[in-house]
């Protein structure tokens, strides 16, 4: 048998950022240290000043690098780190073309989400992130403020977790269905259950019950997509944790109900900014 194996043709820009990652796995590089310039890499790397260039555009793409104009020491892009939105980005592009499903990006939110919260509560995390999100939610006027902070509350359940990759991916996970979800609340109206939802999460995990706190968000995530759940992905809560928390679910909502809760009547949206013009 022949011990050859095929050349792989590459664009001199690939080349380009090749050599960069190793230069930053060599030197140690880290966010903020700078890059030589434009010239400097051309040069260097005897390839075309174009096809440093474009390497940048990918590397600002991808989120490592910030590219600026500069002279002497100013010159050369700026290595950062912003993993969140190229994966946004990347995500939202495939859900577009159909290549991932809705249903595929929310097993896995549901995946890391249970996980994240199970940890918090394990960990006994700060959840003054969790408690201001769920106090902004509460005086939403529109479908798009209400999912911004209810991102902004599910992106803290994994920053609680302590782990920083975590936390980017489902930030890049709500931020790629960010249409779907105002749409779907719009269709509801009614954010009640939603936000008995999250005063359940939010409880469980201040508890430090691993296993209620697990079971509180998939409850959450059926209620949010009723026609794409699944067998549940629990993870330490079984079925008596489950129901549980439907039954106090339900009886949080009907309490609110009596007492006429603040903001969370269908068309609430609709009524607060009705309000507000006059």
């Amino acid at each position: 048998m022949s011990g050859w194996q095929p050349v792989r043709r590459t664009r001199a820009f690939e080349d380009v950022i090749a050599r960069i990652e190793e230069r930053i796995a060599a030197d140690g590089l880290t966010v903020g240290d700078r890059l030589p310039g434009e010239r400097q890499l051309a040069e260097q790397l005897q390839v075309s000043r174009s096809s440093v260039r474009e390497a940048m555009r990918v590397l600002e793409t991808l989120g490592v690098v910030s590219s600026q104009v500069g002279r002497g020491p100013d010159a050369g892009a700026v290595l950062t780190s912003r993993p969140a939105g190229a994966l946004t980005d990347l995500l939202r592009l495939h859900l577009g073309l159909a290549s991932l499903s809705l249903e595929e990006v929310i097993d896995a939110r549901l995946m890391i989400e249970q996980w994240s919260a199970a940890r918090a509560a394990r960990q006994g995390a700060d959840l003054s992130a969790l408690s201001g999100a769920l106090e902004r939610m509460e005086r939403a006027a529109t479908a798009e403020e209400f999912v911004e902070h209810d991102t902004a509350f599910h992106v803290a359940i994994a920053e609680a977790s302590g782990n920083r990759l975590t936390a980017a991916m489902m930030r890049s996970l709500r931020d790629s269905v960010r249409r779907y979800a105002i749409e779907a609340v719009e269709r509801l109206g009614d954010t009640g259950g939603l936000m008995a939802d999250h005063r359940l999460i939010h409880r469980a995990i201040a508890s430090g019950d691993p296993g209620k706190a697990s079971a509180a968000v998939e409850t959450h995530l059926r209620r949010a997509y009723p026609d794409i759940s699944r067998a549940p992905v629990i993870s330490g809560a079984g079925p008596e944790d489950r129901g549980r928390f439907e039954d106090r679910r339900r009886a949080e909502e009907g309490g609110r109900v009596k007492d006429g809760g603040r903001g969370e009547d269908r068309g609430r949206f609709e009524e607060r900014r009705g309000s507000e013009e006059r």
